[in-house]
């Protein structure tokens, strides 16, 4: 599912990555763990296509992506990767609907579609009666399943979380952990998730520790 070889990164005279070699497997939930500065954010940003790295090459589902040119690099973000952020990135001005459609639309899918689909997914997260608030009208962790519903509406393959229960409590924070288990059996994503967050690492499938720039 996803593969990376000799990943390097660095930022002026700052080493970052240092020859990242990386294997997982379609359905896998694997975290990424380590210390601040570790690169792990790096690391799935490069993953994600959001970065490029200095050197190595990434595959996702038998695509080399460094070697796309950006359009079809933005598209084939658009179809085939979520994001779940640690701060949930909603655009304050829209529904938690609207919201939800942005990356469908974005692809292309007919206005109708997008939203019935979106819908489903809301619904599925337990927030039907939430389809027209906005996000300051939310709570922390309605927020952040509005999030997962628009990271999943365009059906991608691979989920990538950057400390997703990092800003929340802990009632919310195990009901999120609890969901990403829910949503492989449901959808049968893999999810390549950074965090500080001990619970989560020990409960996820494998565990990839990183420490300056490299898996130890």
């Amino acid at each position: 599912m996803i593969r990376t070889n000799n990943i390097t990164k660095s930022f002026d005279k700052l080493q970052v990555l240092k020859g990242i070699d990386l294997h997982i497997l379609p359905g896998e939930i694997v975290a990424i763990a380590g210390p601040s500065g570790a690169g792990k954010t790096t690391l799935l940003q490069i993953i994600g296509t959001l970065d490029k790295p200095d050197s190595g090459e990434v595959e996702i589902n038998g695509i080399n992506v460094s070697k796309l040119k950006e359009k079809e690099l933005s598209v084939f973000r658009n179809q085939n990767i979520g994001f779940i952020f640690q701060f949930h990135q909603l655009l304050p001005e829209f529904t938690s609907l609207e919201n939800v459609m942005i990356p469908a639309l974005i692809g292309n899918k007919k206005a109708g579609e997008a939203e019935n689909r979106a819908k489903e997914l809301l619904s599925f997260l337990g927030l039907k009666d939430r389809f027209e608030h906005k996000p300051s009208e939310l709570s922390g962790g309605e927020k952040q399943r509005v999030a997962v519903a628009r990271a999943l509406v365009n059906e991608p393959h691979v989920i990538l979380a950057d400390e997703p229960s990092g800003s929340l409590d802990t009632k919310n924070k195990e009901e999120l952990h609890n969901l990403f288990f829910d949503l492989r059996k449901q959808f049968g994503q893999t999810f390549v998730i950074v965090t500080h967050d001990e619970e989560l690492a020990q409960r996820s499938d494998r565990i990839i520790h990183m420490k300056d720039g490299l898996i130890i």
